[in-house]
């Protein structure tokens, strides 16, 4: 099969010929009819990564497809042709964290566009049974893909215990930003501000509920603004860029006994002043993925159309098309989310 590996971290990907994938007794083949560029794989492919993948690595972990090929063990459970997404991760199923019903914290995982199992930037991937969802007739390849980023934010979300009536700064209006602003507005956030540079992201806020927005390339008093636009301090702070120097910018940003969540995913060392965070008693949470029920959830929500993922899909490519667009998502302008359509 097609797909796009790594040859050498901080070069572009390159497309050539791999081996397909093979299903185990209770995996499933996919036709991967859609995949989204995720941020992490652009900081993780950066010169000088403190995590570099392998050479030969396939990356793409927000996939949808169609079942290609279906396990031994699964016959009669799962039909070829049936559509699903599925998390980007195969549990073994027997440990105690399996069993337990955590299976993100199985000690034998095998991940899925990041290391172990070729991903979704490739013709066909393998997924594990229990973790795939059916897709809904109403829930499209595209918005099967994005079920990922926005099981992420919802679980970030989720973890922020953010209360009706909180206002809410969001660090960065990439596809996470936006799909934090959803959520947030979903669970009830009164104002719900974005902080972002690039122009292109900051048009496409007016379309996930958010109340005002903040031109970071113009306007470096952050706090001052979201002051202007809600009276008060942020309670709730939201970082989703991942670079370094933004944990400390976010404790000067909360209010006092404020929350902030780090989403970003920076894979560079950080520093900030313990201190300040101290006088203000603010809690700072790192948040990892998401769950299945995160995943199931996001799903039925995109089937009662009660939140959108269309919208923030702003380029549609062909793998052939996936190294260019690739690196020049590392200085995006009016990009969003990209997704590849493996077969186009």
């Amino acid at each position: 099969m097609r797909a796009a590996i790594i040859e050498k971290i901080g070069d572009p990907l390159v497309i050539t010929e791999i081996e397909d994938p093979q299903a185990g007794p209770n995996e499933l083949v996919i036709k991967v009819k859609a995949c989204g560029v995720c941020g992490s794989d652009l900081h993780a492919t950066e010169k000088h990564a403190p995590m570099p993948f392998p050479k030969g690595t396939v990356m793409g972990h927000e996939f949808a497809g169609e079942v290609y090929e279906v396990g031994s063990e699964l016959k009669g459970k799962w039909k070829v042709g049936e559509r699903l997404t599925a998390l980007p991760y195969i549990s073994c199923g027997n440990c105690k964290s399996c069993i337990a019903g955590k299976r993100e914290q199985c000690r034998q995982l095998r991940t899925t566009g990041l290391g172990d199992i070729p991903g979704g930037y490739a013709e066909y991937t393998k997924v594990g049974a229990f973790e795939s969802i059916r897709l809904p007739d109403n829930v499209s390849y595209h918005e099967g893909a994005s079920v990922e980023p926005l099981s992420v934010a919802l679980h970030a979300v989720k973890k922020s215990n953010l209360q009706a009536g909180e206002d809410v700064l969001i660090i960065g209006a990439g596809p996470i930003g936006l799909a934090l602003a959803q959520w947030c507005r979903f669970f009830g956030a009164r104002n719900i501000i974005i902080s972002e540079k690039a122009a292109g992201r900051l048009k496409l806020t007016e379309q996930f509920g958010v109340t005002d927005v903040i031109d970071a390339s113009k306007e470096s008093n952050v706090a001052g603004s979201f002051k202007k636009f809600t009276g008060s301090s942020p309670k709730v702070v939201f970082e989703a860029v991942g670079v370094p120097g933004l944990l400390q910018e976010c404790i000067g940003l909360a209010a006092r006994g404020g929350r902030i969540i780090s989403v970003g995913a920076c894979m560079k060392p950080e520093t900030f002043m313990p201190i300040i965070a101290t006088m203000k008693e603010v809690q700072i949470n790192f948040v990892l993925a998401y769950n299945k029920e995160d995943f199931e959830f996001c799903v039925a929500m995109l089937n009662t159309e009660r939140v959108v993922a269309e919208t923030m899909i702003t380029d549609i490519i062909t793998l052939n098309s996936l190294p260019d667009a690739f690196e020049a998502l590392r200085t995006p302008t009016t990009q969003c989310k990209v997704i590849v359509e493996p077969f186009a």
